[in-house]
């Protein structure tokens, strides 16, 4: 899906989160939801949608700054004005980035916009050269069903270097790591006896 906003089946939503100090969202299927690039004016809203979902236990916590500098780099879907969910394409190294901070607000879930967001961060990857995109979570089934495979942490050794080993968790994380390749399609390999008659 690109940039352009999609309408879903009618259906309004009107909850109230669980978290302290939370937000009530109302969230109209009705109304265009807007999938983009966020803009550094966006920060506090995807920090503030982080935040209110850490109790979950499913995320890590992103300092604002962090997010300010980075911003470019996060998908936000967009409804009224208001933040609904958010990912991060992050480059890990020259040929891996992760899908991470990634969010669909309780409001807007069942909706389909964790599917959109992420095959979007998938193209973006392929664009921008990547030949995997991978994903560190609690909800592996969701990601096996978009294409990706689990795999051993020790797979994905930049993410390990980049950010496990700083992390609270590390040695007792209890996500799961996905990879999906989003790279061009490589050449069909011939096999060397086809070659030698």
């Amino acid at each position: 899906m690109s940039a352009t906003a999609a309408r879903l089946q009618p259906a309004t939503l009107r909850l109230r989160t669980s978290a302290p100090a939370a937000l009530t969202r109302v969230v109209s299927a009705t109304e265009p939801i807007a999938l983009r690039t966020a803009s550094p004016s966006e920060a506090d809203a995807i920090h503030g949608l982080i935040v209110e979902h850490l109790a979950e236990g499913h995320l890590l916590p992103r300092e604002l700054g962090e997010i300010a500098i980075h911003a470019h780099r996060f998908m936000v879907a967009v409804q009224n004005d208001q933040v609904i969910a958010c990912a991060e394409l992050a480059p890990l190294s020259r040929g891996v980035s992760e899908a991470r901070s990634f969010v669909v607000s309780r409001e807007a879930r069942s909706l389909g916009l964790g599917h959109l967001i992420i095959e979007e961060l998938a193209r973006r990857a392929t664009m921008a050269g990547f030949e995997k995109l991978c994903a560190f979570t609690h909800a592996p089934g969701f990601f096996v069903h978009l294409g990706f495979s689990i795999v051993p942490h020790v797979w994905l050794s930049e993410k390990i270097v980049t950010d496990c080993h700083s992390c609270v968790h590390f040695r007792h994380c209890g996500q799961y790591a996905v990879v999906r390749s989003v790279g061009r399609a490589r050449q069909a390999c011939v096999p060397l006896a086809a070659l030698h008659g």
